[in-house]
């Protein structure tokens, strides 16, 4: 099978089983949609979706976000990981949206990643569920079932998984594979006891093929 044949054959059952993938971070516009992603590193969506409301409800725009002290906006952090780092990341990228960008959330990763708390995975983000750019952001999902299905080969950090992610995905579908990918890893394809037996990739997947190949072992034994 050909990288390409693989390729083909995962995004069919992806557009079949998940046409609509989308984030399950819950928000209504960029601002608020930068606000949830700064705080998902290294959280769950759940928790943030659960801990954004009272962020959204105090401070409903840039402006207000920029004005407000460590001491305010901690508090409704607390329960994420990385409060402290956070809060500050959250003030200062309010303050320089309003200094550099006029208030608004910029739509190109280089100008996102100069933002506090903004590295490329979080850009990417941005840019592509807001403007459906081809940009692919690689979390843990994304790096774990990228390479479990081969889809790549060796890839060793999320930049080298990204490029060739986006190198043979088309780039009209590159925004919703981040999704596919994501919540495939989040309710299938489990870290520790993925859910081999409910999901329809196993024929290419070279994660299962080298664990029937182990079962197998482990019973002749």
């Amino acid at each position: 099978m050909t990288k390409k044949e693989r390729y083909q054959i995962v995004l069919d059952y992806f557009e079949k089983n998940i046409p609509n993938a989308q984030t399950e971070l819950q928000y209504t516009n960029p601002f608020q949609l930068l606000v949830a992603v700064i705080l998902s590193a290294q959280c769950t969506d759940v928790r943030v979706n659960q801990t954004t409301p009272a962020i959204f409800k105090k401070y409903s725009n840039v402006q207000a976000l920029a004005n407000a002290t460590f001491d305010e906006l901690f508090p409704l952090i607390k329960s994420i990981s990385y409060p402290n780092n956070k809060t500050k990341h959250l003030i200062g990228m309010a303050n320089m949206l309003i200094e550099k960008f006029g208030g608004e959330v910029p739509m190109t990763v280089n100008e996102l990643i100069q933002l506090p708390g903004v590295g490329r995975k979080t850009a990417n983000v941005i840019t592509s569920v807001i403007d459906e750019q081809p940009n692919m952001a690689v979390d843990t999902h994304v790096f774990r079932v990228s390479a479990r299905l081969g889809l790549t080969t060796k890839a060793t950090t999320p930049l080298a998984a990204e490029k060739q992610l986006i190198q043979y995905i088309p780039q009209h579908l590159i925004h919703k594979a981040h999704h596919w990918l994501i919540l495939h890893g989040r309710y299938t394809c489990l870290a520790r006891n993925p859910k081999c037996n409910s999901c329809g990739l196993t024929a290419v997947c070279l994660y299962y093929k080298k664990q029937a190949k182990v079962n197998v072992k482990t019973a002749n034994n």
